[in-house]
């Protein structure tokens, strides 16, 4: 059994949570804070992955990073690097889906948040950076975590923006996803199942760990 299209899930899948972990931390907190306007604004903007089809963030992200697009042309005159058909392309695929669920989940962390524990370190002489980091987040952690999972969980099983964006490519750009597709079209149902398997019991294990953290915020 070749294991790639696995670990290239996995490894992508982990890449997109890291980075939609910081950016989506990032702007939910600035957006929390923003007037009301702008909120509203920055609130569609950002979240619009989220209702898109994949394949029209797709097609977007072709026209941003392709050869010939900006981006695209940019890196590969400048370094020699090609953004698209590559394994790491999926990872933009991933950050650009997975970015609203963190994003919306952690910016209701923070809209739960108990504004007066800040205002009591403001007037302990705490800087804004260690309320943050030692109050607000310890606060928030059950809504963050929740919104990690499911950022990972959406990052794992993206297809169709990685399917335009990284193509199928044994060995080099293969996802559990694209794989699975390759294999139903080439009428290897087995190994399709196989592979429809392994993710079922991803999933199953994602989903018992964020029910787990749940039950955990319920208690507490």
């Amino acid at each position: 059994m070749n294991l790639f299209p696995l670990t290239n899930s996995l490894r992508v899948a982990l890449i997109a949570t890291a980075v939609t972990f910081f950016t989506g931390l990032a702007v939910s907190y600035y957006v929390r804070n923003a007037p009301r306007l702008v909120r509203g604004a920055l609130d569609v903007i950002l979240t619009l992955p989220l209702v898109l089809p994949p394949t029209v963030i797709g097609f977007f992200l072709l026209k941003l990073l392709g050869p010939r697009a900006p981006v695209g042309r940019f890196f590969d005159g400048t370094f020699g690097v090609r953004l698209v058909m590559r394994w790491y392309s999926a990872i933009f695929a991933s950050v650009v889906v997975a970015f609203p669920l963190m994003y919306r989940t952690s910016r209701g962390a923070f809209q739960a948040f108990d504004n007066d524990l800040r205002a009591a370190g403001q007037t302990l002489g705490l800087s804004n950076t260690y309320i943050f980091w030692r109050i607000t987040l310890p606060n928030c952690k059950q809504g963050i975590v929740a919104g990690t999972i499911l950022a990972f969980a959406r990052a794992l099983g993206e297809y169709g923006a990685t399917s335009m964006v990284a193509g199928f490519t044994a060995n080099k750009t293969a996802t559990i996803s694209t794989t699975v597709y390759h294999l139903w079209q080439t009428g290897d149902d087995a190994h399709a199942y196989m592979w429809v398997a392994v993710n079922v019991a991803i999933s199953c294990v994602v989903l018992v760990a964020l029910n787990y953290f749940e039950s955990r915020a319920k208690r507490v």
